[in-house]
C-alpha cells in the first residue's frame, strides 16, 4: 500500500483493510444490511420528490431566521408553510 489511501481524508492502513476482509470474509446478514436502508427516511408511504425553488436572498435569509428561532430546517419551515397556506 502507498500509504496515501484515504477514506475521509483518514489515512487507511493495512490492519484496517485485514479487518475489512475478514469481516468480509465471515459474511454479512443481508436481512440486516437490506433493512438499514440508503439515503434519508421516507416522509410518508410515497416517495418524496425533489422541487428546485428560486428565492431571493432576503427571502432565504426570513426562512433561514425562522428556522434558526425555531429549532427546525429550511425545508421544515417551507413545508410548514404550504401546510397552512393550503389549510
Amino acid at each position: 500500500m502507498s500509504g496515501r489511501e484515504t477514506i475521509n481524508g483518514v489515512p487507511v492502513t493495512e490492519e484496517q483493510i485485514d479487518a475489512w476482509a475478514a469481516e468480509a470474509e465471515a459474511g454479512y446478514d443481508v436481512a440486516a444490511l437490506k433493512k438499514r436502508g440508503r439515503g434519508r427516511p421516507g416522509r410518508g408511504a410515497e416517495p418524496s420528490q425533489v422541487v428546485a425553488l428560486r428565492l431571493t436572498l432576503e427571502e432565504i435569509a426570513a426562512i433561514d431566521e425562522r428556522a434558526e428561532r425555531e429549532g427546525k430546517s429550511r425545508s421544515e419551515v417551507i413545508r410548514e408553510a404550504l401546510h397552512l397556506s393550503a389549510a
